[in-house]
């Protein structure tokens, strides 16, 4: 009951200083983030967690899942058939990339063996929708940015999880290892793709029928079921949550748009509560103790994955691309890792691996600072792209509007200006 009400008064706080989190470098992630670390251990001994505890697992587990079946609906498939070339790229130059340079980091300035170097650099590779959502959720930033954001962090947590899988394998000592091959992770990755789409399809197919249907006030419960037994069936057949629950949403979004538009208020909610929950647990591990068993070359490597390695090899991937400068920059520096790594970094942990407790502590450091770093800076770089709108206004456009009372002749007025400000071509 303790957790529960330190989530509580955490939400509280959260919710009261969220209209000045969204005009300033606040940031509730933020603040869930300190909120577990002060609870902690290490701080004032409230709560009690340690990184194999299982509700550690299943917080980030649902988080990750909860997002990705949310940002799996912001998926237009005809917007992504013509502009498929910069997902692709991100994904197939730049992850790889990024997995590398992680690695080689490791080896050389931590100095863990090559095996698990890798590993690590698997682990880190992926960037979060948890807090690209920062990002791609304001509609002040152009579409297709938005768009390769999303895409990106949508896919490549599934992309990574084979490759997170086989080199724990190879990693672990006789004993500790699952037999793991490329055909099961294959089969995994093909199962929720299957589920994905088989399940949204199933329950479309089911609503046609003139006795079934949902009342306007259930629908939104309809992808929240379908989400459910999506997740219960992926954990129970070991298929793959993260791909099922990314493409679910998609074929949801493509099959019943008015399914999901009912869907989306609720869904955003339970997305924001299950991304607190995990902050504030993950926070808990956060003690002084953690910190300090990191090396200096440990936040040589924790700082240079986030500020060089991610930006530069996403730059290099964007090469080529119609995308001004500022928005190559706000997509290379938008690749935060959060809850795919957290989950993944504890699969290093519980495997036993010789080296998997300095692994993880790199881990656990780096998507802290990740958190830190870009969930503080999604306002402000979003109102880099508002002021840039705003500069190619005519001049009255760009005062601020005094609201009239809300009176006919006033709507009438507004309309009116509203109307002819449309009209108006914009400046160049």
């Amino acid at each position: 009951m303790v957790l529960v009400i330190v989530f509580g008064v955490a939400l509280l706080v959260a919710v009261l200083l969220s209209g000045l989190a969204a005009r300033s470098v606040l940031s509730t992630s933020l603040l869930f983030l300190v909120g577990g670390a002060l609870v902690s251990d290490g701080f004032l001994g409230l709560i009690h967690i340690s990184p194999d505890s299982d509700i550690v697992r299943v917080t980030a587990d649902l988080a990750l899942f909860a997002v990705l079946f949310t940002d799996g609906m912001h998926v237009s498939f005809p917007a992504l058939r013509r502009s498929w070339r910069n997902p692709a790229r991100a994904l197939g130059l730049g992850m790889p990339l990024t997995f590398l340079g992680v690695a080689l980091l490791t080896h050389f300035l931590v100095g863990l063996d090559w095996m698990t170097s890798f590993l690590v650099g698997a682990v880190l590779a992926p960037t979060d929708p948890v807090f690209a959502s920062a990002i791609v959720g304001r509609e002040e930033v152009p579409a297709r940015l938005r768009q390769l954001l999303n895409i990106e962090s949508g896919v490549n947590d599934g992309l990574a999880l084979p490759f997170v899988l086989v080199l724990i394998a190879a990693a672990a000592p006789a004993g500790h290892a699952e037999d793991v091959g490329f055909a099961s992770i294959a089969g995994e990755l093909l199962l929720g793709l299957l589920f994905g789409v088989a399940l949204p399809l199933l329950v479309h197919w089911l609503v046609r029928f003139r006795l079934l249907g949902a009342e306007p006030s259930l629908q939104p419960l309809l992808p929240l079921a379908v989400g459910v037994i999506l997740y219960a069936a992926c954990h129970l057949t070991h298929a793959n949550p993260y791909l099922a629950a990314f493409s679910a949403g998609a074929v949801i979004a493509a099959l019943a748009p008015q399914a999901k538009d009912a869907f989306e208020p609720l869904g955003g909610a339970l997305a924001e509560l299950a991304k607190f929950a995990a902050l504030l647990v993950f926070g808990a591990l956060l003690t002084p103790h953690l910190f300090g068993d990191l090396s200096i070359g440990g936040y040589a490597v924790a700082v240079l994955s986030i500020a060089l390695i991610r930006p530069a090899t996403l730059l290099l991937s964007l090469v080529g691309t119609d995308f001004n400068r500022k928005e190559k920059l706000t997509a290379a520096w938008f690749g935060p890792k959060g809850f795919a790594s957290v989950v993944y970094g504890l699969l290093v942990l519980q495997a036993g691996i010789p080296q998997g407790e300095e692994a993880f502590t790199l881990i656990a450091v780096t998507i802290a600072f990740s958190i830190v770093a870009h969930s503080s800076t999604d306002v402000p770089i979003a109102r880099i792209f508002d002021v840039e709108e705003l500069i190619g206004l005519p001049d009255e456009d760009k005062k601020p509007q005094r609201h009239l009372p809300p009176t006919a002749e006033g709507e009438r007025r507004s309309d009116t200006k509203a109307d002819s400000r449309r009209d108006r071509p914009h400046a160049d």
